[in-house]
Parts: C-alpha cells; sequence; structure tokens
C-alpha cells in the first residue's frame, strides 16, 4: 500500500465531523479507515461506495491518503478516477456526504461498446433532447420506485438507434431485460417513432444484483 504525500483528495471539517461521528458508532471504530471508491457511472456521472475498513486490507497499489486525523484508502482503480477530488457536506436533499470531483467518465465509461463515430455525434441535436425528454417524464418516474434510471448515453440519429444506460436498481437486476424490452423500449419507439432500436449498453457485471458474469 502506497501512502499519498499530495492531496490525492480532501475532506472538508464538516465532512470529517460527520466521518468521525460515524466511526463512534462502529464497532472497533479507533482501527478502522474511511474507504472511497468509484463503483461504476450512473447518469453520466461516476457513482461512489464510502464505508469503513481496515486499512491493514489494502493491497500494494491502493493508496493511503492521511488528512490530519482521518485516515482514507483510495483502491488504485479509482486513484486517478478521484485525483483532487473533495468530501463535503451539503444540506441538499435532508443533507449527507457528496462528493466534488473535477473528473469525469470517458465516452466510452458511459457508453460502452458504442461505435466512436456514434459518441461523436454527441446529443445535442433535437432528436436526443426528445428522447431525454420521455425518459425523464415517463420513464424514471415509474422505475425510480425501484431504485432505477435509465439514461440516453448515445444517439445514431440516421440509423435511429438509441443507446440507454441502466443504473441503480436497474443495473444488474436480473428483470432489467425485460424493463427495457416491455417497458422502456415501448414506450420510446411509440412516443418518438424516429427511433427504430434501443440499445442496452449498461454494464450489469458491476451491479448491485449482476446477472452477468465478470
Amino acid at each position: 500500500m502506497s501512502q499519498i504525500t499530495e492531496q490525492l483528495i480532501s475532506v472538508t471539517d464538516e465532512a470529517k465531523g460527520i466521518v468521525r461521528d460515524a466511526l463512534a458508532n462502529e464497532p472497533g471504530g479507533e482501527s478502522l479507515s474511511l474507504w472511497i471508491e468509484v463503483r461504476g457511472v450512473e447518469a453520466g456521472k461516476f457513482a461512489y461506495d464510502l464505508y469503513f475498513q481496515s486499512s491493514a486490507d489494502a493491497g500494494d497499489d491502493d493508496a493511503l491518503v492521511v488528512d490530519g486525523d482521518l485516515t482514507i484508502v483510495v483502491p488504485s482503480s479509482s486513484v486517478d478516477r478521484l485525483r483532487g477530488a473533495r468530501l463535503e457536506f451539503s444540506q441538499e436533499g435532508g443533507g449527507g456526504l457528496v462528493m466534488i470531483n473535477p473528473n469525469n467518465p470517458t465516452p466510452e465509461e458511459i457508453a460502452p461498446g458504442v461505435p466512436a463515430e456514434v459518441l461523436a455525434q454527441g446529443l445535442d441535436g433535437e432528436l436526443a433532447t426528445k428522447l431525454a425528454d420521455v425518459l425523464e417524464r415517463e420513464v424514471n418516474p415509474s422505475i425510480a420506485a425501484h431504485g432505477g434510471r435509465a439514461d440516453l448515453v448515445a444517439l445514431d440519429a440516421d440509423a435511429g438507434v438509441a443507446y440507454l444506460a441502466l443504473s441503480g436498481g436497474c443495473q444488474g437486476c436480473a428483470g432489467s431485460r425485460a424493463t427495457l424490452s416491455q417497458g422502456i423500449e415501448v414506450i420510446l419507439l411509440e412516443q418518438v417513432p424516429e427511433v427504430t432500436q434501443i440499445v442496452d449498453v449498461t454494464d450489469h457485471a458491476s451491479g448491485d444484483n449482476p446477472y452477468y458474469a465478470q
């Protein structure tokens, strides 16, 4: 395990207080560190896991960050994704810890397997806007009850192919195929006839209940 002397990631004083209070309620909290990990991509942004675990469990390539009296472990796969990030407290949504990260997923991370020429088309056109609006109005409110979300991540407007990524409760869920084909796809094809095919590019293997083998 390597100790990072540079400011890989920082924690505001208010956030540190919340972490300390949580550690105080953990059995053996005095021997635990805060682990911060990028678990994947949701809605085009990095999603994070924060948990307590002994720093002794870290591997040789994981990063150890000492910020005052707080020890943070960043798994090696998340180091570059979290460089320069800040953990702070936000009052929004009832209050909680949020990650302010200057790093963003690459197009390939957001839409794995989508041809580069399709990614290059972007999502600024009228058709993309129409699809995103239908997802927000018709699709996401219904699957939000199961903690899920669907986002348009790429569009081949000429071919009429829309690429979606599912996240939250729909990522890795064994029922996500049915949700897509019997629900999301039906709604989109009915309301946006310019689109003739929906492609799921979700990395289901990294979901909470993966049904694709690693």
